[in-house]
């Protein structure tokens, strides 16, 4: 307390009040030293450090809260549980083999498997669908993996073939073993008198032995050329040949047996035949000539261009015409079966 005001406090307060005042009144004016604590520690206390803006204390902002959505619960999702792991069924090992006869070896080469999934029976009634392929195997005795299930199997050795249903009813080894009961089919062609045509003038087709009710039969293959071995299952069928690309053809009906090599021959009656306009007997052919071959009922069996054409025909009369230059020119001739002939047409 300054000397100037203790006379005032003396005036207005008794002694003893200013003995205990005076204490105060010299702290108060004391320099403000700084706070021992922390600013933290002092805002714990509710005593704002020296400085501080006087006011509440300031608070930390609190995250947001998530919105709820309108349907929604606000309590956390579980995890949705990890997917079941699908299993395959266990497959049986499943071993193909194929044979021409019940005693026969097994076939080594040339074969073709097929397996097909057959749909169930309720199913297959509500819906007739095709079977689903499995897969195609060409090994001699493939090892197939199927599950437990209804197949059909076929299995091809050439034009021989089977089919037949498998069922898998557990999944253990199992061998399946074929009989086709097939054999082999070789065909050779020659004319009368044993001239042997060219291969590749001769062909012949395959059919089935048996006709349907309008007499026609199913073709099995077409095409094939002397010599070559097609396989076939055991049977009757219907083969014809044709030499040339006329009307030298024969028919003939075989029957192939199984597990044996059935060789056919096939004769034609018929001979080769050539065609020649000319000005006067044993002359020079004419070219630029169009041909055409009837027979004697008026058939017409073949049309061609040129000096000299040649012809397979079938024995039998014919008409040849010739037409050159405008005009036409004809002669009637007959065929032998076994005796190749040259045919002049003279330009009268």
């Amino acid at each position: 307390m300054s000397p100037s005001a203790a006379p005032i406090i003396g005036r207005h307060l008794t002694p003893a009040l200013v003995m205990l005042l005076m204490p105060i009144a010299a702290w108060a004016q004391a320099p403000t030293a700084p706070s021992p604590w922390p600013a933290d520690i002092e805002l714990r206390r509710g005593i704002p450090p020296p400085g501080a803006p006087v006011g509440p204390p300031r608070q930390a902002p609190r995250p947001p809260a998530p919105e709820a959505s309108w349907g929604t619960s606000s309590t956390p999702a579980k995890p949705a549980p990890p997917p079941e792991i699908r299993r395959e069924a266990a497959a049986a090992s499943v071993t193909l083999t194929a044979h021409l006869t019940q005693d026969g070896e097994q076939i080594d080469q040339g074969l073709v498997w097929r397996v097909f999934t057959e749909p169930p029976k309720a199913e297959a009634e509500a819906r007739p669908t095709q079977p689903g392929l499995v897969g195609t195997w060409r090994d001699p005795a493939p090892v197939v993996q199927l599950p437990p299930g209804a197949y059909v199997i076929n299995v091809a050795y050439g034009r021989a073939h089977l089919t037949r249903k498998v069922t898998i009813a557990e999944p253990r080894p199992l061998e399946e073993r074929f009989v086709l009961n097939a054999g082999g089919l070789r065909v050779t062609v020659a004319l009368t008198g044993g001239e042997k045509p060219p291969d590749t003038s001769v062909s012949y087709d395959v059919y089935q032995g048996d006709t349907d009710q309008l007499g026609a039969r199913t073709k099995i293959v077409a095409g094939l050329r002397p010599g070559v071995i097609v396989r076939l299952n055991a049977g009757l069928f219907h083969i014809v040949s044709t030499v040339g690309d006329a009307n030298a053809t024969v028919s003939a009906d075989v029957t192939v047996e199984a597990g044996k090599l059935t060789d056919a021959v096939l004769t034609h009656h018929a001979a080769r035949v050539t065609l020649k306009l000319v000005t006067r007997a044993g002359g020079e052919a004419q070219a630029d000539t169009q041909w055409s071959v009837h027979s004697i009922q008026g058939d017409l069996v073949r049309e061609t261009q040129g000096a000299l054409p040649t012809h397979i025909l079938a024995a039998g009369q014919y008409v040849a015409s010739a037409r050159h230059g405008g005009r036409l020119y004809q002669r009637q001739f007959t065929v032998t079966a076994g005796e190749p002939a040259q045919v002049e047409v003279v330009m009268k």
